[in-house]
């Protein structure tokens, strides 16, 4: 896990990207503090910062050259099955490493954009071709590792984080309709859109070829094609399918134990996180160790600490407990604000981070976590409910878009999502893996794991895992009132039926009790400050901040925006 970016331009001097990838590279040293360096030609500029995960030793540091020296890869993420895919291509190459960069660039001589498929892991990847002046970009299935860029006529620059390419020089500059679209119906973009008017993303699941001659008309396609992976994806029997997707698990965790570095793991009270350290503690070598880690808020209606020490009770993995208290939000707002460069997930992104901190303190450096059940199985109330909602757990609007003025408002076009399947279900399940739920969950964590030099992998991402789980029938997914009703008979073989049939509870903080109390004045002036911006009706503000104040507090979604969105203008 690290960070890259680049320059593709024979519009700007060398010297002058060499200045400005430096700056880039400067501004994003948390992500790889172990080493940073670049390599230039005359068309294209390279750099890389190194977390060190898989092969500690320099020969594995980035930009890396293929032994033919035809290519240079930089490379954010990690291979799981680099082993296999090592073996696999052993007969073609002689490997001088042991890093799954070297195989990932091996696999890309050998299978062309193909070896894309053979890969099972998280990823963005840039290969500049010195032949062909050319440079292959591409994003892992699901989007776990981030690839944000700038394109015009005259250079293709890109990077880990939207700050990086601010850093080169770009401009910052809102892109209305996404904030629009945030204020009014709680929506982050589309997958190849920022928060920011010049600043793109590479949809998950998708490649490019870029050249001089397309810098700014090239068009990403599509590498992963999930709708019809599902549709080739046998619909299985209980028992069959209670074999197959147990087997899948397992595997999954000990892909996700390879490393050469200490090894932790986030953990909480619910059935995906207990389901996780029920499989590590069944399927952990020997010779690892591993760390627990999870929060509290001093607050019994939230605190999931007793359920979490209940679960790791008579199990020899250290839990570090930590506390997230009222106090330190101020300063963690903006902190964690600067780190994420769009919004994010108001509290519990706060106390998350903490964990991350907490794991760099103790020197682990890889962090297993358990996203991505509730999009596979089915287990967000609002797929069952009939609420239209895609904010779990609250009974009225979660957005105010009221407190906006009517130029503003008219920029918001609500995104329409496709829905593939004759399922409903699945359909909502599709829109929360590639366009809501997923990818926004996925920069969240990408940033707070990195600001601290830490490596998150999420073993029920894999992509099998996913493809298995969402195929099958909604009956599986929802039956006797009960979601994600297979994982939970799965689950009762390695865990109680008190915790295997408990009901999904959201991570939650008492964001609404301190925004109401003990952060009421830090609060009020951050709405203040929002009230201020011309676009704003800072009557109707006032009015909402009013009424929260006087006990209307089903939510504070529309809060934490207000919050959030002034610390980022």
């Amino acid at each position: 896990m690290c960070g890259i970016a680049g320059i593709f331009s024979s519009a700007i001097a060398l010297e002058d990207r060499k200045i400005k990838l430096g700056a880039m590279l400067q501004k994003q040293l948390h992500r790889g503090p172990d080493a940073t360096q670049e390599w230039h030609d005359l068309q294209c500029s390279l750099g890389h910062n190194r977390l060190s995960i898989i092969d500690l030793s320099k020969e594995a540091n980035q930009p890396m050259h293929s032994y033919c020296d035809r290519y240079v890869v930089v490379f954010n993420g990690e291979i799981y099955n680099y082993l296999e895919i090592k073996k696999e291509l052993s007969p073609f190459f002689q490997f001088h490493t042991q890093s799954d960069t070297e195989v990932l660039l091996n696999a890309y001589i050998h299978w062309g954009s193909e070896f894309l498929h053979h890969l099972n892991g998280m990823f963005s990847i840039a290969i500049w071709d010195k032949k062909l002046q050319s440079l292959f970009i591409a994003r892992d299935r699901f989007g776990v590792k981030p690839f944000y860029y700038f394109a015009d006529s005259y250079q293709f620059t890109f990077a880990s984080e939207i700050k990086t390419l601010w850093a080169s020089g770009i401009s910052k500059s809102p892109n209305k309709k996404v904030w629009t679209n945030y204020l009014s119906f709680g929506t982050y973009g589309l997958p190849n859109e920022t928060f920011w008017s010049s600043i793109h993303q590479l949809p998950a699941g998708h490649f490019a070829l870029i050249s001089l001659e397309n810098l700014a008309t090239f068009k990403p396609q599509k590498w992963y094609d999930f709708v019809s992976r599902i549709q080739n994806t046998p619909i299985l029997e209980i028992p069959e399918l209670k074999k197959q997707y147990s087997a899948l698990l397992k595997d999954a965790i000990q892909l996700r134990f390879r490393a050469d570095v200490p090894l932790g793991m986030n953990v909480s009270g619910g059935l995906d996180s207990s389901t996780l350290i029920a499989l590590i503690h069944e399927n952990l070598p020997a010779t690892k160790n591993i760390e627990a880690y999870t929060f509290y808020c001093n607050d019994v209606n939230y605190d999931e600490l007793p359920w979490v020490e209940l679960l790791l009770e008579n199990k020899p993995y250290p839990l570090n407990k930590i506390a997230l208290k009222a106090t330190d939000i101020p300063q963690l707002i903006s902190k964690i604000s600067e780190n994420q460069d769009e919004p994010f997930g108001g509290f519990p992104t706060l106390a998350y981070s903490l964990l991350f901190e907490a794991a760099q303190k103790n020197g682990v450096k890889v962090v297993l976590d358990g996203q991505g059940m509730d999009e596979a199985w089915a287990g967000y109330d609002y797929y069952y409910n009939q609420s239209g909602s895609v904010i779990q757990g609250v009974l009225t609007s979660p957005v105010r878009p009221e407190v906006l003025d009517a130029d503003f408002i008219s920029l918001a076009e609500k995104e329409v999502y496709p829905k593939p399947f004759t399922s409903e279900l699945q359909n909502m399940q599709y829109r929360d893996l590639f366009y809501t739920k997923i990818p926004r969950a996925l920069r969240f964590n990408d940033r707070i794991s990195m600001l601290h030099g830490t490596e998150l992998r999420e073993p029920f991402l894999d992509y099998r895992l996913v493809e298995l789980a969402f195929a099958q029938k909604d009956s599986v997914k929802y039956n006797q009132g009960n979601s994600k009703w297979m994982l939970r008979q799965i689950s009762q073989e390695l865990l109680s039926d008190q915790v295997a049939l408990a009901p999904k509870r959201p991570l939650q903080t008492p964001q609404r009790e301190w925004i109401a109390n003990e952060l009421n004045s830090y609060i009020s002036d951050k709405i203040n400050a929002f009230s201020q911006l011309d676009f704003v009706n800072q009557e109707k503000v006032q009015q909402i901040w009013n009424d929260y104040n006087n006990g209307n507090q089903d939510n504070s979604f529309y809060i934490w925006q207000w919050i959030n969105l002034v610390e980022l203008v």
